[in-house]
């Protein structure tokens, strides 16, 4: 089992929020497909099976043309093994899915959708620069059901200011109505380099209280359960069978190839990290220069990502498979820290396996890093 990403770096416009890395100027976008195409050409031998996933992620892919998808899937198809029930997901923005869009998409192949929705509330849709208005998210969904998509993954963001309980459950139920599959759910973060960033530094922009995200989140877990939506990690809920298996490889240390700029891949013992810049990355290809950095990882930090990934799933953490690869008695080595989690309810200990409790989920990461092995 293996994942291709492809990181499309284009967007029409910066939201406010966002810190991946993309560039609102389109005109290299063919120059730039060439890149990617001749990057999977390059790195054909990266795999060593054959790939289960292809992720189309960015910025925005459905900014490309059916044509330049067709021909990055050819090449991928060209150079890499694929299995037969591969998963192929494609983000994309909601006033990119107009039906003619759709149906040349799922013509294609692509057998998955994410769509970023983020808010239904066209106020906070404008405050966050967003493209698109609440009735094109609703018509893009309906657009994507009537070209034959049966795989819709629906994003929201919590934790917005301004934005209460009240609004917030307004927004799921508005989610829920359309039924999609899947829904991701992501805390607003301010980074520093976005616009909010900024705005937070002039004090244009007061982030929400943790205990107030933290109901929030709470919240979307109950709702989304009595609506059936199980979650699966920490950020992502689906019905049955329809789980990401893209990001469930992520979370299971599976190798992944990804290409484009700014693009990681993991190959089982290291990293590499794509240049995050469009144009030094186009030259680089095209002159046939390095255009990543590789990074060897230790046992000890394969262990501690594993800690890091596994705790954030709804199988959890492997008790016995993680005191087998370090050496050590591993509930033994926590004893302490586990019964003090434990207590404060945020994990609980079950057939073998460490998982989190739902508010254990609001500081997974926090857990993670008390678990880890000191380097």
């Amino acid at each position: 089992m293996a994942g291709i990403y492809i990181h499309i770096p284009f967007c029409r416009q910066a939201c406010h929020y966002c810190d991946f890395h993309f560039s609102t100027n389109l005109k290299t976008k063919d120059e730039m497909v060439q890149a990617i195409a001749a990057e999977l050409s390059h790195r054909k031998d990266y795999l060593k099976e054959p790939a289960s996933t292809v992720y189309f992620g960015g910025g925005t892919p459905s900014l490309l043309s059916p044509d330049q998808l067709h021909f990055l899937l050819d090449t991928v198809k060209e150079h890499f093994k694929l299995e037969q029930n591969v998963e192929l997901t494609m983000e994309a923005n909601p006033e990119d899915l107009t039906p003619s869009y759709s149906k040349e998409l799922f013509n294609l192949g692509v057998n998955r959708l994410s769509l970023g929705i983020q808010t239904f509330h066209e106020e906070k849709l404008i405050w966050m620069n967003r493209a698109h208005n609440a009735n094109q998210a609703r018509e893009a969904f309906e657009n994507a059901r009537a070209a034959g998509f049966q795989n819709i993954s629906l994003d929201l963001i919590y934790a917005i200011p301004d934005h209460d309980e009240k609004a917030w459950e307004k927004d799921l139920r508005a989610l829920t109505e359309l039924n999609p599959e899947h829904i991701s759910l992501y805390g607003l973060t301010i980074e520093e380099k976005t616009v909010f960033g900024k705005w937070e530094r002039e004090s244009k922009l007061i982030q929400v209280p943790e205990d107030e995200a933290a109901a929030q989140y709470l919240f979307a877990i109950g709702f989304l359960n009595d609506k059936g939506y199980i979650q699966y990690e920490v950020s992502n809920f689906g019905r049955e069978g329809f789980h990401s298996r893209h990001n469930n490889a992520y979370w299971s240390g599976v190798p992944y190839l990804g290409v484009g700029p700014g693009a990681h891949s993991f190959d089982g013992a290291s990293r590499s990290f794509n240049i995050r810049n469009n144009p030094k990355y186009i030259q680089a290809i095209q002159q046939n220069e390095s255009f990543s950095e590789t990074e060897t990882l230790s046992k000890i930090q394969l262990i501690n990502e594993q800690i890091l990934t596994q705790l954030r799933t709804r199988n959890g953490l492997n008790l016995a498979k993680i005191s087998e690869t370090s050496g050590a008695d591993f509930p033994e080595v926590h004893r302490a820290l586990i019964n003090e989690m434990s207590g404060l309810d945020l994990i609980e200990l079950e057939d073998g396996f460490m998982r989190l409790r739902p508010k254990g989920f609001l500081v997974a990461d926090e857990i993670a890093l008390r678990l880890f092995f000191p380097e």
